[in-house]
């Protein structure tokens, strides 16, 4: 990968097309994630909802049990954004090059320690899917977080829910018949350039998905190694490049 190309991906100074594309990588791992993450705990990890509607399933059938693991999951997912939150905020008062490579490079170690060591932690009964639930959680909070703010929030990439609404929304604007007698109103007319962007992040998670479940089929745990690497391409330039700089003041 060009050194530059994945300086403008992850770095500090932002365009939209940097945005389109570093959100499509992020949807992709995402995607990949979630698919393979739910063959190992049997739980999907990258959206909320169904976490809090099964929270207050397992509350009403009285499994309190499930309930509090639900609710772990929840407040790993709401710490993972805390924690890119306060890491971007950090780098931002600073003006370092990696302000949004650092969570990347953080979720990225958590995927490496998950790849090496998941076989082994499988064999823990009891606490294994629990846990993993919760890291899954915590690097999907993570990553939100990171697109949400650089792209101040016209992208997202571990759900597909609000994605997918929208790209109702300007099918049906798109569909919409504009009366030729009134002039006087205003035409009603598609974003096409945003439709794009969300079709393309919708099938960049679901070729995630289909990458990650194919992967942790046949490799098992350790297909989220290449995800890390990935994710290491990507944001380890601006990190080196702060790096360099501090050696040179020094």
């Amino acid at each position: 990968m060009p050194l530059n190309y994945a300086r403008r991906l992850t770095g500090r100074d932002r365009t939209a097309l940097a945005n389109q594309h570093l959100g499509c990588v992020l949807a992709f791992v995402a995607g990949a994630a979630n698919a393979g993450g739910f063959l190992a705990v049997r739980q999907y990890t990258s959206h909320m909802t169904g976490i809090v509607s099964a929270v207050a399933d397992d509350l009403v059938l009285g499994d309190l049990d499930l309930a509090l693991d639900g609710l772990g999951a929840l407040l790993c997912f709401v710490f993972g954004a805390a924690c890119s939150a306060v890491m971007i905020n950090f780098a931002r008062r600073r003006r370092l090059h990696s302000v949004y490579a650092m969570p990347l490079l953080l979720e990225a170690a958590l995927l490496i320690g998950f790849g090496l060591l998941g076989a082994k932690l499988s064999q823990v009964q009891g606490l294994f899917v629990p846990a993993t639930v919760m890291m899954l959680c915590f690097m999907m909070g993570l990553q939100n977080a990171v697109i949400t703010k650089l792209s101040h929030a016209e992208i997202r990439t571990t759900h597909l829910t609000g994605m997918v609404t929208d790209v109702g929304i300007e099918i049906g604007k798109a569909l919409y018949w504009n009366r030729s007698d009134r002039p006087d109103l205003p035409a009603v007319r598609a974003d096409v350039p945003r439709l794009r962007v969300l079709l393309m992040l919708v099938a960049f998670f679901f070729a995630g998905g289909v990458a990650g479940a194919l992967g942790f089929k046949h490799v098992g745990y350790a297909a989220t190694i290449p995800l890390a690497l990935l994710l290491v391409a990507i944001a380890s330039i601006p990190a080196i490049d702060d790096l360099a700089k501090r050696s040179r003041e020094q």
